[in-house]
């Protein structure tokens, strides 16, 4: 599929020189915690809804396949609204996008409509795909090449510390608030009057999301983003026609490794929440199950900072190679064990994921040259991956919650083969080559 127009060796230009990157970066960390807020409040509202409409898991972890599943049907368009009209305006879209389906959780709480929650979601999300679309390329390639990798890990930490906040977020305004949210267990039969009380309970939380959406959009309008290089030009079709996408590894790889990274990732921190419920794991509430979510996604965020430091001392393939094998060390453990010990290993889970996407979407694009605006966008499309969750939850449905993590586990094995094979990049365009023309 077309991408937006990048290459990895493009940098920031003003004027008629380099100019400095990091204000930008500086601004664009709030759409990484934004998108990584409003992310991780499904998590959140898996258990929430789950409650308030009485769903099994395959119904509840519909919210995942709805959300995710707008990756894939919004990443081309996405991609050709950027070759239109820019990033700078395509952030903005995707940002007032995203406030529109915030704003539309107030119909969907007032009618007690599953159906109208997921289309909000479907909407927020669409607009999660522009940002996700225009920013990670954007981020890669907006400085040098050697050290894309260090700096996408590094906005990416701000997308966690948005993770992080999350769940404490969602659980003081939304499941403390509920009579299904401070039953524990989750077994407490909801009247309707207790159920529309519920479901309305997740106004206040969206609507003072959009509101922070609108002024982030406002903010980037007004702000001058610096320009790439020449060097991010689309090549001439007849160019074009001589090179394929196919012939580089790390990109055929790396695209099943993104995908299969986020639905590792949703599975544990869709489920976390249940899983802790469990009486033969914890047997807590779901609002005091949710503080272990907040752990969850708090690893990830120490990680993902750690990580970035790391990462000036060590190849990223062999820490992604590290982190994968102890990903499934632990999901394996929360499979084979009960009580605390599945506990801390499934939160623990979170600390290991922290690196692996900005990490494996630099190794897919390492490379490719004229390619990258097309291998990048195949990338983002890859994030539909996550709407495979649905999968772990109809395993969850007919053979246990614990059994199902076996879906995560292979995930992980898949991300281990990457880093140690399928990330060497093969057909590789020289950096050097790509920054020739930039100026």
């Amino acid at each position: 599929m077309a991408g937006p127009p990048i290459s990895s060796g493009a940098v920031a230009t003003g004027g008629g020189g380099a100019v400095s990157y990091r204000p930008a970066l500086a601004l664009l960390a709030s759409l990484f915690f934004m998108w990584g807020f409003i992310t991780v409040l499904n998590d959140i509202l898996i258990p929430h809804l789950k409650a308030v409409f009485d769903l099994n898991y395959t119904q509840s972890l519909l919210i995942q396949f709805v959300w995710f599943i707008a990756y894939g049907v919004a990443s081309f368009p996405a991609a050709k609204l950027i070759e239109r009209i820019g990033y700078k305006k395509s952030m903005v879209v995707g940002l007032l996008i995203m406030a529109v389906g915030a704003l539309g959780f107030v119909p969907a709480s007032q009618l007690a409509s599953y159906g109208f929650f997921l289309t909000a979601l479907f909407v927020l999300a669409t607009g999660i795909t522009l940002l996700q679309v225009a920013a990670n390329p954007y981020v890669a390639v907006i400085g040098p090449p050697e050290s894309a990798s260090f700096r996408l890990n590094l906005v990416q930490a701000f997308n966690s510390l948005g993770t992080f906040v999350a769940p404490t977020f969602g659980a003081m305004l939304i499941l403390s608030r509920s009579a299904s949210g401070t039953s524990e267990g989750g077994t407490t039969q909801l009247s309707a009057a207790q159920r529309l009380a519920d479901a309305q309970s997740v106004q206040m939380p969206y609507i003072l999301i959009a509101g922070v959406l609108v002024v982030i959009a406002v903010t980037i309008a007004l702000f001058k983003l610096p320009q790439l290089g020449s060097a991010t030009n689309r090549i001439a079709a007849d160019e074009r026609r001589r090179h394929s996408l196919f012939q580089h590894r790390n990109l055929v790889f790396g695209v099943p490794a993104i995908g299969l990274y986020v639905l590792a990732e949703i599975c544990v921190g869709s489920l976390l929440i249940s899983f802790i419920q469990q009486p033969q794991i914890a047997n807590l509430s779901a609002a005091d199950a949710s503080g272990y979510l907040t752990l969850l996604w708090g690893g990830m965020m120490v990680g993902r900072f750690v990580g970035a430091a790391i990462m000036r001392y060590i190849a990223p393939e062999k820490l992604l190679a590290f982190n994968a094998l102890v990903a499934f060390v632990l999901v394996m453990t929360a499979v084979l064990f009960t009580g605390h010990i599945a506990m801390w290993a499934l939160v623990l889970v979170g600390l290991f994921h922290s690196i692996m996407f900005p990490t494996i979407f630099t190794l897919g694009i390492k490379g490719l040259g004229p390619l990258t605006e097309e291998g990048s966008g195949l990338l983002i499309m890859a994030i539909a991956g996550g709407a495979l969750a649905t999968v772990q939850a109809w395993i969850a449905d007919h053979h246990g919650l614990s059994i199902s993590f076996l879906v995560p586990a292979a995930c992980e094995l898949y991300v281990l083969f990457y880093a140690v094979w399928g990330s060497r990049p093969t057909n590789a365009f020289p950096d050097s080559a790509a920054q020739e023309t930039a100026a």
